[in-house]
């Protein structure tokens, strides 16, 4: 049995994988609920299917986010395994989020803003 070297007694790349997948997880839930919330609370049922649409993608931008965190982390143990900083990840998970949020944003706005356009 190999032994595994560790690189940080702190062991800070597992405590951002477990952030990163706690974040993915909440998303998760989060999409689960409204899957669940927007299609009950339309005022027009024929908008229903469409109401499902932000759930849907949730789910899937949380899939894809705990299989980022799980790549990003084995890159990053890596290349402070190697001693190559140059090989760290950069900020490209962070502003997949940053985008997503603000998409949330956009769409509660919508959903808040739908009874009174229609």
């Amino acid at each position: 049995m190999t032994e595994r070297r560790i690189f940080d007694p702190g062991l800070q790349p597992e405590r951002t994988e477990l952030a990163w997948r706690r974040t993915a997880l909440a998303i998760g839930v989060a999409s689960l609920l409204a899957l669940r919330i927007l299609p009950a609370t339309t005022p027009r049922p024929e908008l229903a299917p469409v109401l499902l649409l932000p759930g849907i993608l949730g789910l899937a931008f949380a899939v894809v986010l705990w299989a980022c965190a799980g790549a990003r982390h084995r890159r990053v143990t890596r290349a402070l395994l190697d001693d190559r900083p140059d090989r760290l990840p950069g900020a490209g998970l962070l502003l997949l989020l940053t985008a997503f949020v603000i998409a949330c944003g956009l769409v509660a706005a919508v959903v808040i803003a739908l009874p009174r356009l229609i």
